[in-house]
């Protein structure tokens, strides 16, 4: 079995951490050679080379990149484990890494997760955000917890993950006041030629409004197309076009960006999932957002 010599490793550390051998030596007040050499010897250990030369600074390869993201990990968690033994389990923090799918609206992700905030155990929430299927990847080599998404897990992933539904919401066409108030009589007809600021075209809500547009016979003049939906909201609220939202967050959208209804679907529907690499769900705070998600759409 080849072990890690974890003092190398945390020469390595220091030395991306601080941006350079010179930076490192002065926090370490050990000379440059002798933490080159130990580098040098983590190197050879692992196969792969570390940094390169880029001009005259040392940047990190893409090995560098991924031995950096596990030292993190792993300098992180023996911080816990000390802290742990010395204040006892009570007070030991709670790590949760939460992948949330990019076409996630941002409301419905607070909700889910302000629960685990005012968890009375601490809690360090570590989000990251993605395409549903790069955020798979993490979860199934064990990056992540939790993946919060718009759609399940796809049958062609070769990894092994379960799917949970959360909950599922009409739709709720709104836009800025003026916009919306002409808009409101004759809805939906009333989208026809209207300017839409729709979710990106990959996104399972794209696709259900496509649909219904169709169904309906409109076509609505689409401005602009978004992956960020809390971006998409913002410019809704300037009056450049109406959007769709979870019904669900109609309120909050409502108090946040001053939109107002024009309409509900029951014909669209926005779904929440969550992706574990689990079928029974052990971590506290994963059980605690699936809870939660269920009451928030009234399962």
């Amino acid at each position: 079995m080849d072990w890690l010599n974890y003092h190398h490793l945390r020469y390595f550390w220091i030395v991306a951490k601080e941006g350079g051998l010179r930076q490192a030596a002065e926090k370490l007040n050990i000379s440059q050679p002798s933490i080159s050499a130990q580098i040098g010897e983590l190197e050879e250990a692992l196969g792969e080379k570390l940094f390169r030369r880029k001009g005259r600074a040392n940047v990190l390869t893409d090995a560098g990149q991924t031995a950096l993201r596990y030292a993190d990990e792993i300098f992180n968690l023996g911080r816990e484990l000390t802290n742990a033994i010395k204040q006892g389990p009570t007070s030991q923090t709670l790590r949760l890494h939460v992948g949330i799918a990019d076409a996630l609206p941002k409301l419905i992700t607070h909700e889910i997760l302000k629960p685990v905030f005012a968890m009375a155990r601490p809690v360090h929430v570590i989000c990251r955000e993605g395409k549903t299927a790069d955020l798979i990847g993490h979860l199934a080599a064990h990056r992540l917890d939790i993946v919060l998404s718009d759609e399940p897990a796809s049958g062609v992933s070769t990894s092994k993950v379960f799917n949970h539904h959360l909950g599922e919401s009409s739709v709720t066409i709104c836009a800025a006041p003026e916009l919306a108030a002409s808009l409101k009589p004759g809805f939906p007809k009333s989208l026809h030629g209207a300017p839409a600021l729709l979710p990106g075209e990959s996104t399972a809500l794209r696709r259900s409004l496509e649909k219904w547009f169709r169904t309906l016979g409109v076509r609505p003049q689409v401005v602009a197309d978004f992956d960020d939906g809390a971006l998409m909201k913002v410019i809704a609220a300037e009056g450049r076009g109406f959007v769709a939202i979870p019904s669900v967050i109609m309120a909050e959208a409502k108090t946040r960006y001053g939109l107002l209804a024009i309409g509900t679907t029951l014909r669209c529907v926005d779904n929440v999932y969550a992706i574990t690499a689990e079928r029974r769900l052990a971590h506290p705070a994963v059980n605690l957002i699936t809870e939660s998600a269920r009451r928030l759409f009234g399962q």
